[in-house]
């Protein structure tokens, strides 16, 4: 199973004095965001089979970044900011999936995820705004791995 973590691009932030679950929810993407969306998006439209599944968070900022793709994709309320790590892979049916799975979301639950698989721990890893870890759920003489695939910035895309 391959499993896609793309995090949302830049997204403009919090006005001063502003602060709450549905205000955060309304963030959208700067214009910088909108061209890191971009550029991802185009780098994953070559390389992402038409039968991948995508899941994002219902957090503006992430639908405007799975826009980019132009693919359909399905609103997971469980990826919420800031969504948990059990949640995230239980939407992506990880590792059982039989088709592939991106997953549109947020920190620091997508580097958390990206450690647990990789390393076995909960560590808190970064994931840079907009840019995407490609991991790979495989067996290998009769040893389960997880291999990473892929890290690619938007800015290198």
């Amino acid at each position: 199973m391959d499993l896609i973590l793309w995090r949302h691009a830049e997204a403009h932030p919090l006005r001063e004095g502003e602060s709450g679950y549905e205000l955060d929810l309304a963030r959208c993407l700067t214009s910088k965001g909108e061209r890191q969306a971009q550029r991802m998006a185009q780098w994953l439209d070559q390389r992402l089979p038409e039968t991948t599944r995508i899941l994002v968070s219902p957090a503006l900022r992430t639908q405007e970044t799975a826009q980019a793709l132009q693919r359909s994709f399905k609103t997971v309320p469980a990826l919420h900011p800031p969504g948990s790590v059990e949640d995230l892979l239980a939407a992506a049916r990880w590792p059982d999936s039989n088709e592939p799975v991106l997953v549109i979301g947020h920190q620091p639950t997508l580097g958390v995820a990206a450690a647990r698989l990789l390393c076995g721990a909960d560590q808190p890893w970064s994931v840079k705004k907009a840019a995407v870890w490609w991991l790979r759920h495989r067996t290998r003489e009769g040893e389960v791995q997880v291999v990473l695939q892929a890290v690619q910035s938007a800015e290198f895309a």
